[in-house]
């Protein structure tokens, strides 16, 4: 049976097969929308994490009519109320470069101190096929802003995400503890578990 990842984004899409891959039942082969150019993803024009990962599955399974999988994250920082948010992805721009978003956000986080630093990545990951009612998860990782970028790893805005209880940023994780640890690695988790019991 062929789950499909309902992204294109190449260093998420590899970050979720690691994840589902050592997690999912051997009937299950995974793919991606890399591997079917025939039709473009949506448009993320939901309120929220679980409205967006729910256009994109549904979306997917609609052209390809077999169980998809999407997920939409954020930042949430509570010294810029919130924000990036929904819209981590599109914060500065689509086309702007994650370096160029996380030198705008500790530009405007300069003043911030200890807790005013909070901050948690949030995801959501929509399951979907025709027929089946989406099912809908979500997870939370607390932390805090960095003060500079930190580490290799990861991608987005992974190295200014420092994880208090560890000392390190997301991007100073080396994948198999970061995959352990993360929004996305916890919400996979139970996506796995949900799907194996199918």
């Amino acid at each position: 049976m062929r789950l499909a990842i309902a992204s294109r984004n190449v260093k998420k899409t590899n970050e979720m097969r690691v994840i589902l891959g050592s997690l999912l039942d051997p009937r299950y082969s995974l793919a991606d929308l890399n591997e079917f150019p025939d039709f473009e993803e949506p448009e993320e024009s939901g309120a929220t994490y679980a409205q967006n990962a729910a256009i994109k599955a549904e979306f997917s399974s609609s052209r390809l009519d077999e169980w998809c999988i999407a997920d939409d994250a954020g930042l949430e920082i509570d010294a810029l109320n919130g924000e990036p948010g929904v819209y981590s992805k599109r914060f500065g721009g689509v086309g702007t470069p994650f370096e160029q978003k996380i030198r705008a956000i500790l530009s405007q986080m300069q003043n911030a101190n200890g807790d005013e630093r909070s901050a948690r990545f949030r995801c959501a990951v929509a399951i979907a096929r025709p027929g089946f009612p989406t099912q809908i998860l979500s997870s939370v990782r607390e932390g805090l802003i960095a003060r500079e970028p930190r580490g290799q790893n990861g991608f987005g805005y992974d190295p200014i995400f420092l994880i208090p209880e560890l000392g390190r940023t997301m991007a100073e994780l080396e994948p198999e503890e970061k995959n352990r640890i993360s929004h996305r690695g916890i919400v996979l988790a139970e996506a796995a578990a949900w799907l194996n019991a199918l």
